[in-house]
């Protein structure tokens, strides 16, 4: 790659042009530094994940037609990071990818006033602080896999409809409620005892996967939600559904569950987990599901007494749920 013929090569296999459009993709080239590549000024993406770069290239920050910039998987720490908190050529980046390096706090991104996607996934980021500056354009927020401890310094985002929190130290809920047009939250793998939603309705899909939950209650008020995952908590009575109309996925596999309550009036459900429970018996299963009995086409019901010591576990779920695709991990239909 160090002579003409390689660049020539290179920019012919990796350079994607369509109409207005103008991308660059140099994914896994393990590149240790951008010396050996020309940009051409019309760039609008440019896409260097899985390589060896340490630091940015002053000359990105001069693509003022950019929008979309990806860095994810390379080896980028703070100081590497630094410049970009002055490209002031590149107003209009929309989407922004620092996913999988060595970063150990925010970086200063607040000369984008365009932005609506930010990831810093996956990095060594202890704070959410420095997100005050992040352009309340933003859509789409992912800080997961990360060692961050409190949820603040995203209530400017009022069009926020993604925000990933997975994989942190969190243990409260909190400063949601001005973010009003949230679809999805995704926190599984923190620490969180409460669900408190801080009174927000139009969210669709919830993950609090291995969290430390004991209770259901604080999705009430969740009417829009289609998809609720909770497994791997320690929830013993299923609770505060009965509202979720629309909901069409829900696992609670991994508790501590004995019986199934509270979802009998719900008329959409398709997927239902409730597999490595302690579920004892199938009886008054089907007044249970009472209202997506023909609805319902996935459930697991695996590592519970009543799969254990039913001889015809199958063939009796069969028989309440009529359209059933999938039982456990046979699928039949």
């Amino acid at each position: 790659m160090d002579n003409s013929t390689d660049q020539e090569g290179m920019e012919e296999s990796t350079i994607q042009q369509d109409g207005s459009f103008t991308v660059l993709d140099l994914t896994s080239y393990q590149l240790h530094s951008l010396e050996s590549v020309d940009f051409p000024l019309n760039l609008t993406e440019l896409d260097l994940t899985a390589n060896r770069l340490t630091a940015l290239d002053s000359r990105i920050g001069l693509l003022s037609n950019l929008k979309k910039l990806s860095l994810r998987q390379n080896l980028i720490d703070d100081v590497g990071v630094e410049m970009i908190s002055s490209w002031d050529a590149i107003p209009d980046l929309e989407e922004l990818v620092f996913r999988d390096n060595k970063l150990t706090k925010i970086p200063d991104v607040s000369l984008f006033k365009k932005l609506l996607v930010f990831d810093v996934s996956f990095n060594e980021i202890s704070s959410l602080n420095g997100l005050a500056k992040v352009s309340n354009t933003l859509k789409e927020l992912y800080v997961s896999k990360n060692e961050v401890s409190a949820m603040e310094e995203i209530d400017h985002f009022h069009e926020l409809l993604i925000l990933e929190l997975g994989s942190n130290r969190l243990r409260v809920m909190q400063n949601l409620q001005t973010l009003t047009k949230l679809k999805e939250l995704w926190l599984g793998r923190n620490r969180i005892k409460v669900v408190n939603l801080c009174g927000l309705k139009c969210i669709e899909k919830i993950s609090l996967q291995s969290n430390r939950l004991t209770s259901m209650k604080g999705f009430e008020e969740c009417v829009a939600l289609e998809e609720l995952y909770l497994s791997h908590n320690g929830i013993a009575k299923m609770e505060g559904l009965s509202t979720l109309e629309n909901l069409h996925v829900l696992d609670v596999s991994s508790n501590k569950l004995t019986s199934v309550n509270d979802i009998e009036n719900l008329t959409q459900l398709e997927d239902l987990w409730l597999n490595d429970n302690q579920i004892a018996s199938l009886e008054g299963l089907a007044e249970a599901v009472a209202g997506s009995r023909e609805k319902l086409t996935t459930i697991y019901l695996e590592n519970n007494p009543c799969a254990k010591n039913s001889p015809n576990y199958s063939d009796t779920l069969k028989q309440i749920f009529s359209n059933l695709q999938q039982i456990d991990a046979d699928v039949f239909g």
